[in-house]
């Protein structure tokens, strides 16, 4: 199947975004920039719009990796290496649970049951329901649990408080504080400068494997190969990019304190 140039575009996009948004918190909370701006609502809808669009499109393309299951295991280690080199470099400010993690986290999930439905149902898309179905779903559980998080879900006007020994350390026998908070409950005393749990971010990356079943058959449209050459080579290479792009943030950040100081 030909390459759909949109989607790496957007993808590219995305990434200019995110890196625009990071150079951000390092200019506001290394160097001491006044951004009065930035920490509002319409940063954390900012901050959204990246990470929901990072994490659909990162589903989506589950299709077309040749080897999901080692795809996942690259990218949960990449997450691995952001939690230790930040713990390291900077402890206040550490990343535990980041995207990487997360996405790595669902492409290994999903690979392995994309897996096992592949062989039992002799479909290689490995979809346990139908896409349309699928796509609905998983955005309602979406919706429902996008604030798990912070001990609540959400029934469009309505909201249902969560247990709170789900929420305080050892909440189930045998499991830690760091697993719990993993899988989406928060525990009190957690931080984390970027956090995705499981819980709600998994249901939004099946979303994006599901949608891909449902607009396949338009592939062929030109409305799929939009090529923009500068995103596009972000967006194919969007793992390098983000390994990459906070330690160069990080160092122009302090070269610009550097200059400000002398």
């Amino acid at each position: 199947m030909k390459r759909l140039e949109t989607i790496d575009s957007m993808r590219g996009i995305t990434m200019l975004s995110m890196i625009l948004f990071h150079f951000c918190w390092d200019l506001k909370y290394i160097d001491g920039f006044t951004m009065d701006w930035y920490g509002t609502k319409a940063t954390y809808l900012w901050q959204q719009s990246i990470c929901w669009t990072f994490i659909l499109i990162a589903g989506f393309c589950m299709h077309f990796a040749r080897k999901p299951l080692k795809n996942g295991l690259v990218v949960f280690v990449c997450g691995f290496i952001v939690t230790v080199v930040t713990m390291i470099a900077l402890p206040e400010a550490a990343v535990i649970f980041g995207v990487l993690t997360c996405i790595g986290s669902c492409m290994l999930l999903t690979g392995a049951i994309r897996l096992i439905t592949g062989r039992l149902k002799n479909e290689p898309d490995g979809y346990l329901i139908n896409p349309f179905w699928g796509f609905f779903t998983t955005v309602i559980l979406f919706a429902v649990t996008k604030s798990i998080n912070y001990g609540y879900l959400i029934f469009g006007p309505f909201m249902l408080n969560l247990p709170r020994f789900l929420y305080t350390q050892g909440g189930f026998e045998g499991m830690s504080h760091l697993e719990l908070t993993y899988l989406g409950f928060m525990q009190d005393g957690f931080y984390s400068t970027d956090y995705f749990s499981l819980m709600p971010w998994m249901f939004l990356f099946l979303a994006g494997y599901y949608l891909y079943g449902i607009l396949k058959n338009t592939f062929a449209h030109n409305l799929f190969h939009i090529k923009i050459p500068f995103f596009t080579w972000f967006g194919r290479h969007s793992l390098l990019v983000y390994m990459l792009h906070q330690p160069l943030l990080y160092l122009l950040s302090l070269l610009l304190l550097f200059v400000q100081s002398a």
